[in-house]
């Protein structure tokens, strides 16, 4: 099996007898999207939800918003069949500090989810699993043979999405 690591604000796109994984997951949360057809997936770990005017758009792996459309040109390139066929999986968007919160407001992890999402519906991805939020660290391992995600925490576990 071939395995390819990524990194923070990083990405990863392979096929079949593939797996690829992310350590180390708080407030990032990484994206991963299947083709179960062709066997074609790809992951990021988005560091942060948007770009804005005071960051640099080099790295779109960094942000929800211009990893997702980022990840489906390169699965098209591999083969992946269009947006009814894919399935995506989220996993990360932590609250690591919640006492350092001011009362009501989002914190980076629950930011970073929301706009995962938004990314994933505005490309008209289905969403077909999560495992995101509380206040602990996740690492992922996505198998492309299945499309399976593993997420794996200290405090939680493994959970198969």
């Amino acid at each position: 099996m071939n395995h390819i690591r990524v990194q923070v604000a990083d990405w990863a796109v392979g096929q079949g007898d593939t797996l690829i994984t992310t350590l180390g997951l708080g407030s990032c949360v990484a994206i991963a999207i299947h083709d179960p057809v062709t066997r074609v997936g790809a992951l990021a770990h988005i560091l942060l939800p948007e770009l804005t005017p005071n960051r640099s758009a080099a790295n779109r792996a960094k942000f929800a918003r211009t990893a997702v459309p980022m990840l489906l040109e390169e699965m098209a390139r591999r083969g992946a069949g269009a947006a009814p066929t894919l399935r995506a999986r989220l996993a990360g968007g932590a609250s690591m500090f919640a006492a350092l919160l001011q009362n009501g407001g989002l914190n980076v992890g629950e930011r970073n989810v929301v706009a995962a999402r938004e990314a994933l519906a505005d490309a008209g991805i289905a969403l077909v699993g999560e495992d995101t939020g509380g206040d602990y660290g996740r690492s992922v391992y996505f198998d492309l043979r299945d499309g399976r995600l593993e997420v794996r925490s200290l405090k939680r576990g493994t959970n198969v999405i």
